[in-house]
């Protein structure tokens, strides 16, 4: 599939474009500068997985993990079973959102703590809002905010529906990869209800 071309975000500061053939060197470009812990390492293939992948009992360096991982990025974004939205400044990559349908993230069906707030078939068309990486100079410069507009921009040109995600509730809390929750809400995501100590579950439809 052809990306559309750069699209310039709220404020036009930043311009944006959907993850594809065309765009993934700007993709792995941005992943091998170590943007945040463990973004090397994951690819952004976590929630792709259902559950630990095959053999991840065995000790595997971080380098070998990378290394699959990154190839089976390769491997989705090929086959259009990948999507995202690539932030840039002055023509550089400095920002990643992830989101998706339901049945191309399905790693959070597996958190008890989700389980009991959403039921298994709540909604037919469910998109998810997995992941954010900035680079490190841009942080707290509006580029997550432009990723999630494009992101919800782009989930509407597909159909739209119901999106979801799993923001932080305070800066500094584990898993501030997926957001937080007052950008979510300045998008008019209202919340489902909490996801363990720091998380919460949110939902606006597109």
């Amino acid at each position: 599939m052809r990306p559309d071309g750069p699209k310039a975000s709220p404020g036009a500061k930043y311009t944006t474009r959907e993850l594809a053939a065309e765009t993934l060197p700007d993709f792995e470009k941005l992943f091998e500068t170590h943007p945040a812990p463990g973004a090397y390492t994951c690819w952004c293939m976590y929630n792709h997985q259902p559950g630990p992948m095959p053999g991840d009992q065995k000790p595997h360096s971080n380098a070998q993990t990378a290394a699959r991982n990154r190839r089976q990025k390769r491997e989705l974004v090929e086959q259009g079973r990948s999507h995202g939205i690539l932030v840039y400044a002055d023509g550089e990559p400095v920002g990643w959102c992830q989101y998706g349908l339901k049945e191309e993230l399905p790693r959070i069906d597996n958190n008890p703590g989700y389980r009991k707030l959403v039921s298994a078939g709540d909604v037919q068309q469910l998109w998810r809002i997995t992941c954010f990486v900035v680079d490190k100079r841009y942080r707290r410069r509006g580029v997550a905010r432009a990723a999630l507009h494009a992101a919800l921009e782009a989930i509407r040109g597909k159909g739209g529906g119901l999106v979801e995600a799993y923001p932080i509730t305070r800066w500094g809390a584990y898993m501030d990869y997926r957001g937080t929750m007052s950008m979510f809400q300045k998008e008019g995501f209202k919340i489902v209800g909490p996801l363990g100590k720091n998380n919460v579950v949110m939902r606006r439809v597109v």
